[in-house]
């Protein structure tokens, strides 16, 4: 796309299963997993967008404020929600911006397979503490897998990129930080796909919140 600056609506329209949504905030968490990891973002969350239902996102975090749609039910962690709702959440309530990366690859029905797998085993996963995430990047930057019981939001997109053959899993998921996900870093995907650059997201008749 020519544009590197789009209103949300459209983001959302034009999004596709595997493009990325990254966001950059201001609170001290944010910062602190910005720092200790190098990385120019702190969250990170993959598109899901299936058949008839609306594009969703597929990610973790802490609040539980939105209805998980697999769960069916409100709680923390690895979840699946409505897109535009989960977007809208960090930029109006976190303060974050946010960009979307598109994915050109043609996502196959084996691969939704595999996504919707990794979404059956992985969701409802409690997010680890601050402290608990450096550490599961820390072990997987010596690529030693973290325990399976816990998982923050770029393994969980890591995950699912491998599942569906994007990535070849010679690095454990957990070697994954949000920064990893930034054009900024090199990402060996497969199957000869690519991730354009970040396109800035921004919300109809509102200011900038930073």
């Amino acid at each position: 796309m020519a544009h590197s600056r789009i209103p949300l609506d459209e983001a959302v329209e034009l999004t596709r299963t595997g493009d990325l949504w990254l966001f950059r905030g201001g609170s001290v968490a944010d910062h602190a997993i910005r720092t200790l990891t190098n990385a120019p973002v702190n969250h990170v969350g993959m598109a899901v967008v299936l058949d008839d239902l609306p594009p969703l996102m597929w990610h973790a975090e802490l609040g539980k404020g939105l209805l998980d749609v697999w769960a069916g039910k409100h709680q923390r962690g690895v979840q699946l929600h409505d897109l535009e709702a989960a977007v809208t959440q960090w930029m109006d309530r976190y303060g974050q911006r946010g960009w979307l990366r598109q994915l050109s690859v043609d996502v196959t029905p084996a691969m939704e397979d595999a996504l919707l797998t990794t979404v059956a085993r992985m969701d409802g996963l409690p997010f680890p503490s601050t402290v608990g995430l450096l550490g599961r990047v820390a072990r997987g930057r010596l690529r030693r897998r973290a325990p399976a019981e816990l998982a923050y939001c770029a393994e969980v997109v890591a995950e699912a990129y491998t599942a569906m053959g994007l990535l070849d899993g010679s690095r454990p998921s957990n070697y994954y930080d949000p920064g990893k996900f930034w054009s900024g870093d090199h990402l060996e995907l497969q199957l000869g796909a690519t991730l354009g650059d970040e396109i800035e997201v921004y919300q109809r008749g509102r200011g900038r919140l930073w």
